[in-house]
């Protein structure tokens, strides 16, 4: 396991948002996805706000042996900010006010970045406690990738 620092994409609402992901790769990787989960919080209608877990398909169900880490962190995620898909929340409240009210979604959205977010703020994001799923979706077919992670190996030392 380890954790990566992510930025926001330009031309975003979380333009300018600096986020500590946790990472852990399974014994199978690559043949197995990766486990990842927002450590410190962000408003997105595919990521829990309290657990962090990310609903991302290429993730979750079409995860390849072809793709690696730099696909996900380059690609992937920056894509899901960019194009967040409202059909399958994990967070119900972020998909409806990014459904009905776009720009109140959008404003929300750089409040976070601004309360949670900052550079400066990384360090100081409370480490996960091994207790949540990094990675599923709210629809049938998701699963998560920790099944098999002891939380007790999962504290940041």
């Amino acid at each position: 396991e380890f954790y990566v620092e992510f930025t926001g994409p330009k031309d975003s609402p979380y333009e300018g948002g600096h986020w500590k992901l946790h990472v852990e790769l399974p014994d199978s990787y690559p043949y197995k996805s990766p486990s990842i989960g927002f450590v410190n919080r962000i408003y997105h209608p595919n990521v829990d706000e309290m657990a962090g877990s990310v609903c991302l398909d290429v993730i979750n169900q079409t995860w390849s042996p072809m793709f690696d880490l730099v696909n996900v962190f380059e690609v992937f995620l920056p894509q899901l900010l960019l194009y967040p898909n409202p059909t399958d929340p994990l967070n119900g409240e972020a998909a409806a006010m990014l459904m009905r009210e776009p720009e109140a979604y959008n404003k929300k959205v750089q409040e976070y970045v601004q309360r949670y977010a900052k550079a400066e703020d990384i360090g100081n994001a409370p480490a996960d406690d091994g207790d949540s799923s990094l990675s599923e979706c709210s629809s049938g077919g998701g699963f998560s990738s920790d099944d098999d992670a002891d939380p007790a190996e999962t504290a940041d030392p």
